[in-house]
């Protein structure tokens, strides 16, 4: 399938502010591309991009004063299969893991696994390892947390989702990411476009989307904790192991954001 996707963010700032963005199609994605990706501003401004440890094409700007708008608008070129689904993927021991790897065990920004572990091992000690435990915990997640946009912010971690109850995709992501990793699961975060093409209706205004991997039997697997069943059509734009390091934005002065559209469709013109 080939889909259309993109973006039009604007934020207002008091005086020029500096800005690193995740908001361009992961490097591994970069092939799948039927049409250039470009960034455009308005004021226009120098774009400087380079890739981070994570393969995230990163990209440095100066916001001017007053503020800007960041758009952009691309054809991708997607298989639109559900996510793999594999029972029988095993866990991999922990003296087996590759060496890039094991970070995605470690305690991160917004996944506190030293606060979590208790948990994770009285609820999911009992269940066997692989596939089944990472499958208990995105049930678990999935109904532990209801889904609000009025309860996001900035600074809630997977302790704090779980025990307020209520959360947005990336809360989701960041509980399950830290349970699988109390329980020796190696997890990371992504983020990206997940539109509503393979849903009988559609489900709300157009936002990017979280999810998370795992790794079992020597791959990375997908798995999401908001809707608990494979999805067809995600493209992903940043991964690393929770949102700190997968921040759409991150502004390094005080700005407000005033317009956020994005769209993911089908594209039936090419």
């Amino acid at each position: 399938m080939l889909i259309r996707a993109g973006y039009d963010i604007a934020f207002a700032a008091p005086q020029a502010v500096p800005m690193l963005a995740n908001l361009s199609v992961h490097a591994s994605r970069n092939k799948d591309l039927r049409t250039a990706q470009r960034l455009f501003t308005t004021p226009d401004v120098p774009l400087y991009d380079f890739v981070d440890a994570f393969g995230n094409i990163c990209t440095r700007l100066t916001m001017p004063a007053g503020g800007i708008t960041i758009s952009c608008g691309f054809v991708i070129e997607d298989p639109f299969v559900p996510d793999l689904v594999d029972p029988a993927a095993r866990q991999v021991a922990l003296a087996d893991l590759p060496d890039d790897v094991l970070q995605f065990l470690l305690a991160s920004r917004y996944c506190e696994t030293d606060r979590l572990t208790d948990v994770a091992w009285n609820v999911f000690g009992h269940v066997p390892q692989g596939w089944a435990l990472v499958q208990a915990i995105v049930g678990y997640v999935h109904h532990h947390i209801a889904f609000d946009y009025q309860a996001a912010r900035p600074t809630k971690t997977a302790w704090d989702v779980w025990h307020e109850r209520v959360g947005v995709c990336r809360d989701y992501a960041h509980l399950a990411i830290a349970l699988c990793r109390c329980m020796n699961i190696p997890a990371r975060y992504c983020t990206g476009y997940l539109g509503d093409m393979d849903l009988p209706a559609l489900v709300g205004a157009m936002d990017f989307s979280a999810w998370f991997e795992v790794w079992l039997e020597g791959r990375w697997y997908v798995f999401d904790a908001r809707h608990n069943y494979p999805r067809a059509g995600r493209v992903l734009m940043a991964r690393g192991r929770d949102a700190a390091d997968a921040a759409l934005t991150t502004t390094f002065g005080p700005v407000t954001l005033t317009r956020f559209d994005i769209y993911t469709d089908e594209d039936r013109l090419i």
